[in-house]
């Protein structure tokens, strides 16, 4: 997943984006309300975490301005006030889900987890497309009841395309939910990470599952014959 945390603290912020990354996920980092609503105008994320009290404007205000304006990504929102009118009023605003300061990372993973799930309207952890089980909960994935093992990037790459089965996704597209705006991957990165996920998906005499569009891009589905 592509996240976006946007917290002034820079400790909180810093320790939970290297929580994040190392479960797999590219994550950006803002440290005010004006950084963090520039950088959601120039990316597209999977959910935020918004820090409810921020130097200049609020979250809560901040939060207004996108919803008002039609932007739906999931905004998980942070805070220190733990009133339940407090609560209500963050979820009110247009907050997805709600987490009080100070919280454990693990359950801050898993919130997020949740929240990209219900966006794309899966309200189990678990995808299945032909032989393929992905458990996005607990990040494995196994093939005709047998585990397959990946890396990092190469389940990241499968989640990107497992939650959006059937549906075609551009290299610029995938590039954007893999990489975070300080990395710099090379110009093949996105290919060679998809020939490398293919080969441990699908091994030779077995069924296809992971097509490429020639000049659009690829896509996860069930077996078909194969256009490359």
């Amino acid at each position: 997943m592509r996240l976006l945390i946007i917290e002034d603290s820079e400790k909180l912020r810093t320790t939970a984006a290297r929580a994040l990354t190392r479960l797999g996920h590219a994550v950006d980092e803002a440290g005010s309300a004006e950084e963090g609503d520039q950088m959601v105008r120039d990316y597209a994320y999977d959910a935020i975490v918004l820090d409810r009290m921020l130097p200049g404007e609020d979250g809560l205000s901040l939060l207004s301005r996108w919803r008002s304006a039609g932007r739906d990504t999931p905004v998980l929102l942070l805070t220190a006030l733990h009133t339940v009118e407090e609560r209500v009023r963050g979820l009110a605003v247009g907050a997805d889900d709600y987490l009080t300061k100070p919280f454990a990372l693990a359950e801050l993973a898993a919130r997020l987890e949740a929240l990209t799930r219900r966006s794309h309207g899966k309200a189990d952890s678990k995808v299945r497309i032909g032989p393929l089980e992905i458990d996005f909960a607990a990040k494995s994935v196994n093939r005709d009841g047998s585990p397959v093992a990946l890396t990092a990037r190469e389940y990241s790459l499968l989640e990107c395309l497992a939650r959006r089965p059937g549906q075609i996704l551009s290299r610029e597209q995938i590039e954007t939910h893999l990489y975070n705006e300080t990395d710099s991957p090379v110009s093949n990165a996105v290919d060679a990470a998809v020939y490398s996920l293919r080969r441990k998906l699908c091994p030779p005499g077995t069924a296809p599952l992971l097509h490429t569009r020639r000049g659009l891009g690829y896509v996860l589905q069930e077996a078909e014959e194969e256009d490359t």
